[in-house]
């Protein structure tokens, strides 16, 4: 059996369940954000310092989101909400229009608590609650990007157009969240990775 053959039944079947994250991923990720880091570095530092004079030093914002499992971590983003009167700056709008603001989540990557493509991650109350089969998304990381995440790139628009937006996210949004999250769980490969991650960089 070739090398090739055996590299493709073990990317093939790596898949099937998650109860070992595949290699593929895992070494994706590390590879990717590593060089993204390396790369970026001059410009994150901008972006925080831009952050830090505009909504006050650190220009970093962190908070518990949900991961793999269930189990909790802290995120990290690039503040957007002034510290005093909590309103975002057009600087801030821009950030997060951009989706700019959640670039220190690459270092979330390099720590192995995120992916760079999987759900995105949410606060508790919402992933961590999920029973039956929607717990499979569980054994994904959380992700940078994602189909849903692309697809509801606009979330904070929508959600401000409607009356009840707790309720419209909760019955609405969050279901749909899930629904295309465990898909991209039974359709999990290195191409629909590679797919997604070139539909964001088309959207940025």
């Amino acid at each position: 059996m070739s090398t090739l053959k055996i590299l493709w039944l073990y990317l093939h079947f790596s898949t099937k369940k998650l109860k070992k994250y595949p290699l593929w991923k895992a070494l994706m990720d590390y590879v990717v954000s590593s060089i993204a880091v390396v790369i970026l570095l001059p410009f994150l530092l901008i972006l925080f310092l831009a952050a830090s004079a505009d909504t006050g030093f650190p220009g970093i914002f962190s908070q518990q989101r949900i991961g793999r499992f269930g189990k909790p971590f802290v995120i990290w983003k690039f503040k957007t909400y002034h510290h005093r009167n909590h309103t975002k700056s057009a600087f801030g709008n821009w950030m997060r229009r951009t989706k700019l603001d959640e670039l220190p989540q690459l270092i979330n990557i390099l720590f192995g608590d995120m992916s760079l493509v999987g759900p995105r991650p949410d606060i508790p109350g919402y992933y961590d609650q999920l029973t039956g089969e929607n717990r499979l998304i569980l054994e994904l990381k959380p992700g940078l990007t994602s189909e849903a995440g692309i697809i509801f790139r606009n979330e904070e628009f929508l959600l401000s157009k409607q009356k009840n937006p707790l309720l419209y996210n909760d019955e609405i949004l969050f279901p749909e969240k899930v629904r295309l999250n465990l898909k991209y769980y039974r359709e999990l490969s290195l191409k629909n990775d590679f797919m997604i991650i070139w539909k964001t960089l088309g959207i940025i």
